[in-house]
């Protein structure tokens, strides 16, 4: 349940909300940081559930001391009028046999702002890719069919290469083949419940391991913003 900050925040028309999912070496949510620290962008809200393990800290983005006595939480939202952008941070992992429910609460939200698209940015263990997915680019990206004839032209042109659909067993025909997106949280859940609730969402991800993800988060949400253009410039040059 989203509770807004102060007033009755909503989304513009033609918004995108960009959040992370709680995956491999935290490289969604380093992402994030990277879009609300960069763009500057307004607390408007917080995302209300019991999902998520309770945390409370001091304000990431404080840029005084002022700004440093202020309280953040487990879910927070984010907003960018002037780039028609939302974005959820999520500061905490799911609370065991959460998921299904928390899914089902996000998608109830979405539809109710009735954002533009939604685009998940998370990750997968580079350890355990397929054979296929060795070689090239170690990004992929999941498009429900509500989205899938809007941007299909624009990723074609971008050259970017869609979640490959894996057997786990040998001997396994190419129509029981599935998406396996391993330490990607509740990644695949998310996007299996934006299919069938029609809600036009990507995914975006990228293969790497545990530890210093910071370079990863550079490399993810600079490959993203060739798509969404969120930053005038590499997030690398920052």
């Amino acid at each position: 349940m989203f509770v807004p900050a102060a007033g009755d925040w909503r989304p513009p028309a033609d918004c995108t909300l960009v959040m992370p999912a709680v995956s491999v070496g935290n490289v969604g949510q380093l992402a994030i940081d990277l879009i609300i620290s960069s763009l500057e962008m307004i607390k408007v809200g917080y995302f209300y559930t019991d999902c998520l393990v309770p945390m409370v800290g001091n304000n990431p983005y404080a840029t005084n001391d002022e700004h440093a006595k202020e309280l953040c939480i487990n879910a927070e939202v984010y907003a960018g009028p002037e780039k028609k952008l939302a974005v959820l941070q999520i500061r905490s992992p799911l609370i065991k046999k959460k998921s299904r429910a928390f899914c089902q609460a996000l998608t109830s939200w979405i539809k109710e702002c009735a954002f533009t698209r939604v685009v998940v940015i998370s990750s997968s263990h580079a350890y355990q890719r397929d054979d296929s997915q060795l070689l090239g680019t170690p990004f992929r990206y999941l498009v429900t069919p509500a989205l899938q004839t809007l941007v299909e032209n624009t990723l074609k042109t971008l050259e970017w290469k869609e979640m490959e659909k894996i057997s786990l067993y040998s001997d396994i025909n190419e129509e029981e083949k599935k998406i396996s997106i391993p330490g990607g949280g509740f990644t695949k859940q998310l996007f299996k419940d934006c299919c069938s609730a029609g809600i036009p969402m990507a995914v975006v991800l990228k293969f790497c391991s545990e530890g210093d993800n910071i370079p990863d988060a550079f490399a993810l949400l600079d490959h993203i913003n060739r798509w969404l253009n969120l930053l005038d410039h590499r997030v690398s040059n920052l």
